[in-house]
This record gives C-alpha cells, structure tokens and sequence, in this order.
C-alpha cells in the first residue's frame, strides 16, 4: 500500500500533539518498517523545517528531516505540477493542491490527513490518520 502523508500528521508526532500524536505515530512506524510505502510531498520538508523553529534547535530539525528523508519517498515539485495545482480550481488551498498532485503522480492509495475538508475535490481517496490505523 502506498500513502502520501500530510504535513500536520508528521507535525503530530514532532510537536507530540493530543490527541492526534498516537495514529501518526503508528503511520510513521509502519511507514519506517516499510510495510506502507509512504510519500512526502517536496514542499512538506521547509515547512516542517520552518514550523519546528520554536521548539527544536538547528541541528535537531536537520535530523529530524534527515530521518523523515530515510523513512519517506519524497515526491518531487516541478513545474508541470505546479501548473497544474495553480490551473486547478477546485481547491481553495494552493498548497493541499500540491499534496493532491504528488499523491496523484506517485499513484498512492489514500493522503492520510487531519483536514480532509480540504481535499474535497481530490482524485484520491483521503482519509483522517485514526481511521487508516482501522484500516490497517
């Protein structure tokens, strides 16, 4: 099986976010041992990168995507996707869009997301970290 992952499940697990921390855990450790394929899209990194600042130090961020890089596939952001995500109307959020064109170009099965709202107009099945544990 293969998943994209979005930015605010790895952020559960680095911020040790209640009550959300327990399922992207498990995601992460399926995903380490390689029993899920998992993707993370390019754009992800800065910004965990950049919303970890306030609670982890340089050195410790860089391990931190360091590690993510080790466990994840990382789909990479060119400009045909770009294109189409800024050509796609559907979406509000130029950014889900992206998550949305790397889940596509990768061909996963779900984007496992806490805010599946967004991702109303999605080619992909998404679905919120707690019921794709149940799914496991």
């Amino acid at each position: 099986m293969k998943i994209l992952v979005d930015t605010n499940i790895i952020l559960d697990v680095l911020l040790k976010r209640e009550p959300h921390k327990k399922a992207a855990q498990i995601i992460m450790t399926k995903c380490a041992s390689r029993e899920i394929t998992g993707y993370l899209a390019a754009h992800s990194i800065p910004n965990i990168f950049y919303v970890l600042r306030k609670d982890y130090s340089q050195e410790e961020r860089r391990k931190f995507i360091r590690n993510l890089c080790e466990i994840f596939r990382i789909s990479d952001l060119n400009a045909e996707k770009i294109i189409s995500a800024i050509d796609n109307e559907q979406f509000l959020d130029f950014e889900d869009c992206l998550q949305e064109e790397c889940a596509v170009a990768e061909t996963v099965d779900y984007i496992v997301t806490r805010n599946p709202a967004d991702f109303k107009q999605s080619r992909v099945q998404v679905v919120e970290p707690e019921d794709f544990v149940k799914l496991l």
